[in-house]
């Protein structure tokens, strides 16, 4: 596990808002805002409430609903074995969720499935009297194509150009079809090169998405290869099946509004903390999908509800009631109730994400409580920096820290110039002597005549504007003698930081994977620690 010179706190990257800081920091202020904090001791009685509250009925039909999900997977026996479990009531999940991103599409996609696979085992050590089996939610039920339709490689953005199911309306990624996903392999051929790893890469694309027809199979058949062995169970939450045990949260939704109601008292609660609200809620939170549409319901009027669209129209609740007794499975939560949905039909103790995910999981606790299901832990996901031994050697070449990384690159370059600069560039103490320089004319103009304090004023500002001013063109003119060394620091600063944003956030895994190969889910694996909470270096 990293050591504590490995990692830096979330709030000293610069890049976690204060609310995410604040948990992480267990403020009590927030404290009405969540259950139970991660720890490895609090999770005995979120065990308790949710063994209390989780039916052997819903277990068998989700165990019998990922079989049937599974049908065309090879499934590795530590995964067949964690579906089997799922039956069992001493059986629990670790759960993380995203969306159908074009191969994996970021790279943090691989550090939340490992920080759920690492809990799962941690919990298992800890509580041995009980099974923890990791689970990858797929967000089937997105419809934001362009969000998830490419992936960046060695700086390359590679896109998969599809015109069909654009737009809000047009129905589930899962269920698009792989059409166009040759031309995408085409061009990741030319930009893999050759070598065992690259091979691999290929091969994996390939039976991924070429021998799959729709996007959900290949997401599936992607997850799977890659992370099979450590036993993660993939969940399609788009199943008529696992939507009927939902049927009774959807039809409190329809006739009271619980999501818009609760939701709304809590984001009130946050933003009078101090807080951001991340989502806000619409007076109903679900959407109606059949193959290839999928729309918002609002009610209309007292009686009518109706796709945003208008073309579909129930015009009474009572109908619409109906529908969702007789077709469940068309029914879709929003992001406001997919937390909801996916506590309904599992038996989980925490849902690990990213910051943007907990801020909206800390609005929802009373939505939890009003429909009756136990909220979960929520853990930040692990992030990291990885960093090559090449690249390691550049940093250390340029007396550069990992902690300073995380300074704007402008800010950063004028930082190290000064350090290395031979002669001083800081004009703090000559900005401190002008003003206590300055503190004595006011002084002068107070018992004299105080008409001057205007003219002082405006000299002061004058003068510490004149410092200020030279104190750039000193440190332009050294960073131009200092060129080499700027152009160095840069270059390495823009391979960890790609488009000046977090590695995690641009990169794909295969870009390592071309490096490191097999070892590479290992090595993160082993060095990433799902309840150490800062941002790992992880030199590979």
């Amino acid at each position: 596990m990293p050591s504590d010179s490995d990692c830096i706190s979330f709030k000293e990257t610069g890049y976690f808002s204060s609310l995410i800081c604040d948990y992480l920091d267990q403020k009590e202020k927030l404290e009405p805002f969540y259950e139970r904090y991660p720890s490895l001791t609090s999770f005995k009685d979120q065990i308790k409430e949710k063994q209390a509250s989780f039916s052997d009925k819903n277990r068998l039909v989700l165990v019998e609903s990922l079989k049937k999900q599974y049908r065309k997977t090879t499934l590795t026996e530590r995964t067949q074995n964690n579906i089997e479990l799922l039956a069992n009531r001493a059986t629990f999940t670790v759960t993380t969720g995203h969306q159908l991103n074009l191969f994996t599409g970021p790279l943090y996609f691989l550090y939340k499935i490992i920080s759920t696979i690492n809990l799962a085992e941690k919990l298992g050590k800890t509580h041995s009297e009980y099974n923890f089996v990791p689970v990858y939610w797929m967000a089937s039920e997105d419809h934001d194509f362009l969000e998830i339709n490419y992936f960046t490689l060695h700086g390359k953005k590679i896109a998969w150009n599809k015109t069909e199911g654009l737009g809000n309306a047009n129905g589930y990624v899962g269920e698009y079809n792989t059409e166009g996903l040759d031309e995408v392999f085409e061009v990741l051929k030319e930009e893999l090169g050759g070598g065992k790893n690259a091979d691999y890469l290929k091969q994996l694309f390939e039976k991924g998405y070429l021998a799959h027809t729709n996007l959900v199979d290949a997401t599936r058949y992607i997850v799977n290869e890659l992370f099979g062995s450590y036993g993660v169970v993939i969940v399609d939450g788009n199943n008529a099946a696992l939507k009927a045990l939902f049927v009774p949260v959807v039809e409190q939704e329809l006739k009271l509004k619980t999501t818009f109601n609760e939701v709304a008292k809590t984001t009130k609660a946050l933003i009078e903390q101090g807080y951001k609200a991340q989502v806000t809620p619409r007076e109903i939170n679900l959407f109606y999908g059949v193959k290839g549409f999928r729309e918002r319901i609002v009610q209309v009027d007292k009686e009518n509800y109706a796709t945003i669209n208008k073309e579909f129209k129930w015009t009474s609740q009572k109908e619409i009631l109906a529908e969702v007794s007789k077709n469940p499975e068309r029914f879709s939560p929003n992001a406001l109730m997919r937390p909801i949905y996916q506590e309904v039909i599992l038996p989980n103790l925490c849902y690990i994400g990213g910051g943007g995910e907990l801020a909206y999981w800390l609005q929802l606790k009373s939505s939890f409580l009003s429909f009756n299901v136990p909220f979960p832990v929520i853990l930040l996901r692990n992030s990291a920096l990885l960093i090559s031994n090449k690249q390691n050697k550049k940093l250390s070449k340029l007396s550069i820290t990992p902690k300073e990384l995380f300074m704007n690159l402008s800010e950063l370059i004028n930082y190290k110039v000064r350090q290395i600069s031979d002669i001083p560039i800081d004009f703090r103490k000559q900005k401190k002597i002008l003003e206590t320089q300055f503190e004595i004319l006011n002084a002068l103009a107070e018992k004299t005549d105080k008409s001057f304090l205007g003219a002082v004023n405006a000299q002061k500002v004058k003068q510490i504007k004149g410092l200020v001013n030279l104190e750039k063109r000193l440190l332009k003119a050294q960073r131009l003698k200092l060129s080499d060394h700027v152009s160095r620091l840069t270059s390495i600063h823009n391979e960890l930081f790609p488009q000046q944003s977090l590695q995690e956030r641009k990169s794909n895994f295969s870009e390592f994977y071309l490096e490191y190969g097999v070892d590479l889910i290992p090595n993160l694996k082993n060095e990433l620690n799902p309840l150490k909470q800062g941002y790992s270096f992880i030199f590979l």
